[in-house]
This record gives structure tokens, C-alpha cells and sequence, in this order.
């Protein structure tokens, strides 16, 4: 059955190929940020010239053995994520994004593209200039045949993650980048090209998403880019869905998912190997195989299974808050945990959860499984409290987007990671523009050995803490 898919879509490789091959559009975004950057290239000269020798954090031993959990040491230009108020997009917080980023005609959820142009350039676009955006994103969406060719011939058994890796490493034969740095290009220009990939690899995501969705899932057929639709209409029509609700929640996943800081898996990978001046494409794949991992993009995934196998267990009907907190009470006491609660850094509910909850309870609010989830947001914090365990016992985003999917026909749980992918995207890539705007280095962090550590601390007689158990990295 596969070969038939794939021959299906493979007979299609020619007009991919060909789809807009013209000149590609332009947005005036790129124009834009050449006249921002000089002028910040020269801000953050000036200031690491005044204060580079200002201490901004100090190292524990238990930081450097659980991951470097809070550890300052990175400049991230787009996104900063604070304990109390959640994701601030270049000093937005999302209800303030949802606000002032532009929609779509008729749209209530702002369009990603507008978050693009302000992660890139620290501006809320126009509608004009978002409106050319998604026209400049679609006249670059073209894939070349190898690509196609190879997404055709991945088996049904290969994780759809690991699919959109291999794509976009794949695509490293289009890159700009790669081309200018082996001629010679000036460093001062590497921001150039990268910019140029950035847009072209965004561009060419949700085709390269929505061929392995169909390819698994469906009958393997897909459309073509329509120029005069945005990027997430244009992706949910590849995936062909055409439910205009679906479209907004489309927008509004897109939109929320793109950035977290730069301190999370994907951002970090993207960021660490971009600055060994590997190219977008090959930093961002490296970032999609760190974001499919358990801990990080497949929580959402995880979280639908629990609730799922939660509501049968209860026999798929509502119960009474009193029945159902002895349900948790015995899923804790069991060893397992509440998946979709806790977050690393938050210390409140996650505003990404948030608002997935108001377009639920805008759109389906009668929906059995966001019910539940409703239900476990009023009981799962006090009960964690109680538990002792839990420093953080809100809900974050992944406790509610894959209800959200379900509940539109997308049940392929597999492939929710692959949107997360399309969405981080835009974030780790606008920042990748800056960290060659302002030429960062190579990322070598020191690392110790455990003996090395045990001289350091004898050398400077620190006494061994009381306790039982000893501290803990924050998590």
C-alpha cells in the first residue's frame, strides 16, 4: 500500500518542483532588518565594552549534574520566559500578542507570520506588511524532486519525526548559506544568507509536513500552495482539513509553540550547532531530533494517551469532583504522575495552556475529553500541593493542544510532534538571524569531571550539607 502512496505523490515531484520557481516575492521585511541591525550590532558592542566583566550568575555543583538547569549564560534577542507571567515575545505576553499581532480576515487568532516579523525585528508588522509575508512565504515554498522523492520513499514505519528531520536535512542542497560561506563571503554579511534560508526553509515546511502526514495517514494526494492564503491556511489545507475552526486553532498552535527562550532542547540544538556556522537547515534538523524526544515536543502526545486511558478507566463518563480526586489520589499513590502539570521554569499556570482553554470554551466546550481536562485543572494543583512533590503544580501548553487536535478528526498522535516542529521553527530561526547579525561564537562551555569537582570543593573547605537528601536541581 505504500508504493501506491508513495507513486500517488511521487507523480506530483514535477509541479512541487516547479510551483512557484518565478523570483520569489518580497515582504520588505528583510529590507527592514538591514536597517535595524548596524544599529544593534553597535548596542551590544558598546555594552559588552561597559559591563562584559559584570558577574550575572553563580554555578552549584547539583546545576552542573542536572543539565545546567538555570544556569545564565545564554543571550536569546526573541523570547525570555518569566516564572510569574509566562513567554514574553520581545516584551509581549501572549494575551498582549493575540491582541496587537494581525489576523485574518475575519480571524480572531493572530497569524504566525506577524509573530515572524516581530521575533525578527522587534516590531508589530501591519497587516499589509504581514499580508505580503505570507505572499513572500508562498512564493518560496517550491521543493526540489530529491526532497520529494525521498519523503516518498520513507516506509510507514518510520516515525514521522524522524521524517521531518531527514527532509530538512535533505533540503541542505538548496542552502544559500552554505554556498556564500564556501565562496568567501564576509562574516559580516553570514546573517544575509541565513535569513535567506530561514524564509525559504519556513516556507517550505508545511509542504514537507503535510507530505508526511498524507503519505501516512491518507491516501497520499496533496495540494498545491495557494498564493493569496496565508501559512497556516495553507497548511491545513496541505493536511486537507477545511474546517475554518480548525484553521484558527491552527494559527493560534502556531503561533504559541514557536518560542520558549533559548534555554529548552530544540532552541539550544538549533542555536548550538547554527554556531558551529552549520547552515539553517542542518541546525534546525538537529533541533527536530532533540524536540521528538520524550522530555521535550512528544509530552503533548503523552499527555493524550494518559487522558485517554484516564476517561476509560472511568468508564467514559462524567463524575463527581470527589470521585474523580480519588482517581488522582490513586494515580499518584501508584507512582505514576499527572502528565501535562509542571513546568521547568513556570511558576504558574502557563498562559500557553490558557489560551488553548479560552478557544476551547469558545469553540467546544461541550467536548467529553476537555471536560475532563476543565475538571483535573480545578482538582490536579491542590492535590500536587498536598502531595509535597510538586514545586510547580499548574497545567502547562502540552495539557491541552492534543484534546484540541482530536477534537477536529487529527486523532495521528504520532504527528502532533511534526506541528510543534513547523511552529518552533519560526522562533529558532529568527533568532539564528541575530546570532550571526551579532556574529556570536562557537558555543564550548567548561565541563568537570566528578573528581575534578571533589578537589575544587576540599580546596575550598566547604562543609558536606545535612540532610537526608541533598539538593536537588530545580526541575
Amino acid at each position: 500500500m505504500l508504493s501506491r502512496l508513495s507513486l500517488s505523490v511521487a507523480r506530483q515531484a514535477p509541479a512541487l518542483a516547479r510551483a512557484y520557481s518565478a523570483k520569489p516575492a518580497t515582504s520588505g521585511l528583510k529590507e527592514r532588518l538591514r536597517e535595524i541591525i548596524p544599529k544593534k550590532q553597535e548596542e551590544v558592542k558598546t555594552f559588552r565594552k561597559e559591563y562584559g566583566h559584570v558577574k550575572i550568575g553563580e554555578v552549584t555543583i547539583d546545576q552542573a549534574y542536572g543539565g545546567m538547569r538555570g544556569i545564565k549564560g545564554l543571550v536569546y534577542e526573541t523570547s525570555l520566559l518569566d516564572a510569574d507571567e509566562g513567554i514574553r515575545f520581545r516584551g509581549l505576553s501572549i494575551p498582549e500578542a493575540q491582541k496587537v499581532l494581525p489576523k485574518a480576515p475575519g480571524g480572531a487568532e493572530p497569524l504566525p507570520e506577524g509573530l515572524f516579523w516581530l521575533l525578527a525585528t522587534g516590531e508589530v508588522p501591519t497587516a499589509e506588511q504581514t499580508k505580503a509575508l505570507s505572499a513572500e512565504l508562498a512564493s518560496r515554498a517550491s521543493l526540489p524532486a530529491h526532497v520529494v522523492n525521498l519523503i516518498n520513499k520513507f516506509p510507514a514505519t518510520l516515525h514521522p519525526m524522524s521524517q521531518l528531520a531527514a527532509a530538512v536535512a535533505a533540503l541542505q542542497s538548496e542552502s544559500k548559506f552554505a554556498k556564500a560561506y564556501a565562496a568567501g563571503v564576509n562574516k559580516a554579511e553570514y546573517w544575509d544568507t541565513t535569513y535567506e534560508d530561514s524564509l525559504d526553509l519556513i516556507a517550505k515546511l508545511p509542504i514537507v509536513a503535510a507530505m508526511i502526514y498524507r503519505n501516512l495517514y491518507r491516501d497520499g494526494s496533496i495540494g498545491a500552495i495557494d498564493p493569496n492564503k496565508d501559512w497556516s491556511a495553507n497548511f491545513v489545507q496541505l493536511l486537507g482539513y477545511d474546517n475554518p475552526q480548525f484553521t484558527e486553532l491552527m494559527r493560534l498552535y502556531l503561533t504559541i509553540h514557536t518560542d520558549h527562550e533559548g534555554g529548552n532542547v530544540s532552541a539550544h540544538t538549533v542555536r548550538l550547532v547554527g554556531s558551529a556556522l552549520s547552515d539553517p537547515y542542518l541546525s534546525f534538523a538537529a533541533g527536530m531530533c532533540g524536540l521528538a524526544g520524550p522530555l521535550h515536543g512528544l509530552a503533548n502526545q503523552e499527555v493524550l494517551v494518559w487522558l485517554t486511558k484516564f476517561q476509560k478507566s472511568l468508564g467514559g463518563k462524567e463524575v463527581s469532583d470527589e470521585r474523580l480526586s480519588e482517581e488522582i489520589w490513586k494515580t499518584l499513590k501508584s507512582g505514576q504522575v499527572v502528565p501535562g502539570y509542571g513546568h521547568a521554569v513556570l511558576r504558574k499556570t502557563d498562559p500557553r495552556y490558557t489560551c488553548q482553554r479560552e478557544f476551547a470554551l469558545k469553540h467546544l466546550p461541550n467536548d467529553p475529553l476537555f471536560k475532563l481536562v476543565g475538571q483535573l485543572y480545578k482538582l490536579v494543583p491542590d492535590i500536587l500541593l498536598k502531595q509535597g512533590k510538586a514545586k510547580n503544580p499548574w497545567p502547562n501548553v502540552d495539557a491541552h493542544s492534543g484534546v484540541l487536535l482530536t477534537h477536529y478528526g487529527m486523532t495521528e498522535m504520532n504527528y502532533y510532534t511534526v506541528l510543534f516542529g513547523v511552529s518552533r521553527a519560526l522562533g529558532v530561526l529568527a533568532s539564528l538571524i541575530w546570532d550571526r547579525a551579532l556574529g556570536f561564537p562557537l558555543e564550548r562551555p567548561k565541563s568537570h569531571t566528578t573528581e575534578d569537582l571533589k578537589k575544587i570543593v576540599k580546596k575550598m573547605g566547604v562543609e558536606p550539607a545535612k540532610g537526608d537528601k541533598p539538593v536537588a536541581a530545580d526541575d
